[in-house]
């Protein structure tokens, strides 16, 4: 890492002692020995809403677990620290990783998608939306069909999003800063989105245009960033966002994905949804939500958002 200063001093990593969750510990104990990094741990008992109701969970039987992890943590961290909260998991996770002074949120995901998500929800997508820092959320291997469960941890091949959004930008910030620190190549990836055209059938003048101004605007990044000292190149797919971001990922051997959100709540996310939550629902790999990552001036991108 040289002088500059690390990405990630300080990570919260969020678990309910699910399958999800212990390999989720994994990249939280990975990404610790990395930057030398202090963990703190922490378990919500669930309390649901509008009650004073816990779950059934025994918190002397769940303070043994937290105690394990900690084992299992302090040998590759070195600094780890825990707690125990009763609340609402969102909401105690994101007011945790302020009082921590987190740099990096870590939580697996059950990854549902369909009736179960509507009904169940995900608290990892509540908690990227409500976030103060980055956000890295992890499935669980087994659970992706054509994947291998024993996969080795590491991060050489990161891939970015980017529609060119303050948000995106900020991504490529964040994954630069990984990148360098792994050693890791970088893709920035853009989703060149359907056209709609008129009884003119101008489709495809404006088309070939709109996808000349983007190579233009990806060179310049890509510029940027190789100016760094980080190996890039640039994709453009066709296809709407999320669906073409998972398909590059599926057909990539991509380790990581970078990605910036608009945090959308309340009325706005229901109408717009958010590409970030549809693709760590299906990713094959973590998804980085680099929302909120700030970095001093002199290691930031010099490209503007227009």
């Amino acid at each position: 890492m040289g002088d500059e200063e690390p990405v990630i001093k300080r990570i919260l990593f969020a678990t309910d002692f699910s399958s999800c969750a212990h390999h989720a510990e994994a990249y939280a104990a990975f990404l610790a020995n990395a930057y030398e990094a202090t963990v703190t741990i922490l378990h919500v008992l669930e309390i649901y809403e509008g009650t004073y109701v816990t779950t059934v969970q025994d918190p002397n039987e769940t303070q043994e677990q937290l105690d394990e992890i900690v084992r299992r943590l302090a040998q590759p961290a070195g600094r780890v620290k825990h707690q125990q909260r009763a609340g609402i998991p969102d909401t105690i996770i994101c007011e945790t990783a302020q009082e921590v002074r987190a740099d990096l949120i870590v939580l697996g995901t059950h990854g549902r998608t369909g009736l179960r998500h509507v009904l169940l929800g995900s608290t990892a997508e509540r908690v990227l939306t409500m976030a103060s820092c980055p956000v890295l959320t992890i499935r669980k291997l087994e659970q992706l069909e054509g994947h291998v469960a024993t996969k080795p941890i590491h991060f050489k091949q990161i891939a970015v999003p980017i529609d060119f959004s303050d948000c995106s930008l900020e991504a490529v910030e964040y994954g630069v800063q990984i990148a360098k620190n792994f050693d890791a190549s970088l893709t920035l990836l853009h989703s060149l989105e359907p056209l709609s055209y008129g009884i003119d059938l101008t489709f495809g003048h404006a088309a070939e245009q709109n996808r000349q101004q983007i190579v233009t605007r990806l060179k310049l990044v890509a510029d940027e960033v190789q100016s760094q000292g980080v190996s890039v190149r640039t994709v453009i797919r066709g296809g709407m966002p999320a669906d073409s971001i998972l398909d590059f990922i599926d057909s990539s051997d991509c380790d990581l994905v970078v990605m910036g959100t608009h945090g959308r709540r309340g009325l706005s996310h229901l109408v717009k949804g958010s590409v970030a939550e549809a693709v760590l629902r299906r990713a094959s790999c973590p998804v980085l939500a680099a929302r909120h990552f700030t970095q001093p001036r002199s290691g930031r991108l010099s490209v503007a958002a227009s």
